[in-house]
């Protein structure tokens, strides 16, 4: 009885990671062109970052994390350097290697907190 749960579970989990994962590749194009017209100040803090990001490349870095589960953490840091949005970086790396967090939207989450109560009330905002 639990070995059957247990199989269904996992296949069910594999099953939305793998649809994580295909929404993050169709996101990919999108986030690109997104990302190329932010004008981010450079010494920006983790929650004027937030502030600075449209949602859309925060959920496709949550869809990344959910899809890739641990090996999403160098995907993220490299991708999240590359785009200039280096104050994401260490948050969605931290999360990505924290167990059983990959579920939970964390860099969507604090993308909805920065814009109720602002940059200040999230890490690294003064």
């Amino acid at each position: 009885m639990l070995q059957e749960f247990l199989q269904t579970f996992g296949l069910y989990l594999l099953i939305a990671m793998g649809t994580a994962l295909l929404l993050a590749l169709l996101l990919w194009g999108i986030v690109n062109r997104m990302v190329k017209k932010l004008d981010i100040p450079p010494n920006a803090t983790f929650g004027e970052t937030l502030l600075h990001t449209p949602l859309l490349i925060v959920i496709f870095i949550d869809l990344l994390d959910f899809g890739l589960d641990i090996l999403a953490a160098p995907v993220t840091w490299v991708l999240l350097d590359r785009w200039g949005l280096k104050a994401l970086r260490g948050f969605s790396v931290i999360e990505a290697v924290i167990p059983f967090t990959q579920p939970i939207p964390t860099l969507t989450v604090a993308w909805i907190w920065a814009r109720l109560f602002g940059a200040d009330m999230l890490p690294g905002g003064e």
